[in-house]
């Protein structure tokens, strides 16, 4: 039995797109259900576009996530000599051929072919031409001769079988003038020398299929299986982009995000999983169906990724939340606001109350201020000093001095001494804060 081998391939162009890394778990998963490898491949044959920047971002963003890749990292660009071998063997079995055309007639040809409603650009005026003619002065590409009847097909993980019209498909540039190959040889190449098995990506990248197909078929090589995932979008359905809020990795971790609660949001994006609550990253695998993946784009919610980092929150210890947290809180303030913090900047608001200054009230605190007046704020102030900062006695005290009770008691002095009307427990909390705070923010209402 083949053993089954994924592969990541993204661009360095950028930081690690949450599309991106999307796919990636996708691959991970595929491999790691079956026993199989995921490989790591850098396409970087795009010299102006890509960086080392965006390549350390790729590898540590998928690093930090946890989608590990087997052996090591392949880079595209350092395979153009295989890359060549092969445009030149094509060559020379009558597969491919060399192209003379100038830059002003293919602007010509694509101009007219678009004109005329085409989608193939290239009219192949160079497929059956003497080399001999070729005009003084231009450097030839290589071109893949494509057939030019029949139909290429596949039969898709994901979008079932695809068909295309071979008389549809351009006569694609296998080598650039400058000796370069292009991303669509590399691709096919490279696939096939790492002995890839099954393709699982965007289907962005079903209209380069067919091409690869054909060019698979002429070397001879097998087929890897393919399936082609409907693409994130945002909530209004356009593709998700910056205006959209954080688009890759790397913002969703500086605001402190945690991989789990991200891998648990991505395993549901466009595949429906037979476990709806939270599912721990190495359990994954044996619940992923390829059979489950979608065609439709899948719409990425940052509202649902918050409900997933919540449960990766309430899973973290006391010590790992304070190590998240990061600011030196102590562990009582920790365990104390837990469960009221999704982001490490939710904490804040907390560390003001325990160790600084509120900010102004809301509209709404306001009037819980106003309904209770100035009298109750007196009296509670003269009550905390006979409380020691223990609210149970506060309250006591409070509830005989003014005869309210339940919320009406309660919820003046939380928004006074909190400046919020929710929230952790107020009797630990007061506890944090110093007596001379405290009074000080019952007196102020008076």
């Amino acid at each position: 039995m083949t053993e089954t081998v994924t592969r990541f391939a993204p661009s360095p162009t950028g930081f690690l797109h949450i599309g991106g890394a999307r796919t990636a778990l996708f691959n991970w998963l595929y491999a790691r259900a079956r026993g199989g490898k995921m490989l790591l491949r850098i396409e970087d044959t795009d010299r102006e576009r890509s960086t080392e920047v965006a390549i350390e971002a790729i590898l540590d963003g998928l690093a930090w996530l946890g989608l590990d890749w087997d052996g090591e990292t392949i880079y595209q660009f350092s395979r153009s000599t295989r890359h060549r071998e092969v445009a030149e063997a094509l060559l020379s079995a009558g597969h491919a051929y060399r192209c003379y055309a100038s830059p002003d007639e293919l602007a010509q040809m694509r101009e007219k072919a678009r004109a005329e409603g085409r989608a193939k650009l290239y009219d192949g005026r160079w497929r059956d031409r003497d080399p001999s003619e070729a005009p003084c002065g231009i450097k030839p590409v290589i071109r893949f001769k494509a057939p030019l009847s029949g139909e290429t097909a596949i039969e898709d993980q994901v979008q079932g079988r695809v068909v295309w019209q071979n008389e549809n498909l351009d006569d694609l540039v296998l080598l650039r003038s400058d000796g370069t190959p292009t991303y669509m040889l590399a691709v096919v190449v490279d696939d096939h020398d790492m002995g890839i098995t099954h393709v699982i990506r965007g289907d962005d990248h079903l209209t380069n299929t067919p091409r690869q197909l054909l060019l698979l078929d002429a070397l001879a090589l097998r087929r890897p299986g393919y399936g082609h995932v409907g693409l994130l979008v945002g909530a209004d359905g356009a593709p998700l982009s910056k205006r959209h809020g954080s688009t890759s990795v790397q913002e969703f971790r500086e605001r402190g995000f945690l991989p789990a609660a991200i891998l648990n949001h991505l395993f549901r994006l466009g595949h429906t999983s037979d476990i709806e609550g939270w599912l721990p990253v190495n359990e994954m695998p044996a619940h992923f169906r390829p059979e489950h993946l979608g065609r439709a784009p899948a719409r990425f919610d940052e509202a649902q990724l918050a409900h997933w980092q919540k449960e990766a929150v309430e899973r973290m210890s006391a010590a790992e939340i304070a190590a998240w947290l990061g600011s030196g809180d102590s562990a009582e303030f920790v365990e104390l606001v837990r469960h009221n913090v999704v982001l490490p900047a939710d904490a804040a608001p907390w560390r003001a109350v325990v160790r600084g200054d509120l900010p102004p009230l809301g509209q709404d605190e306001q009037s819980v201020i106003a309904a209770a007046g100035p009298e109750f704020f007196a009296a509670a102030a003269a009550a905390f000093d006979q409380s020691s900062s223990d609210l149970k006695q506060l309250t006591k005290i409070l509830k005989e001095r003014t005869g309210r009770k339940g919320a009406d008691l309660y919820m003046p002095l939380r928004v006074a001494l909190t400046g919020q009307a929710h929230g952790p427990e107020l009797a630990p909390l007061l506890k944090l804060i110093s007596p001379e705070t405290a009074r000080r923010r019952l007196e102020s209402h008076a």
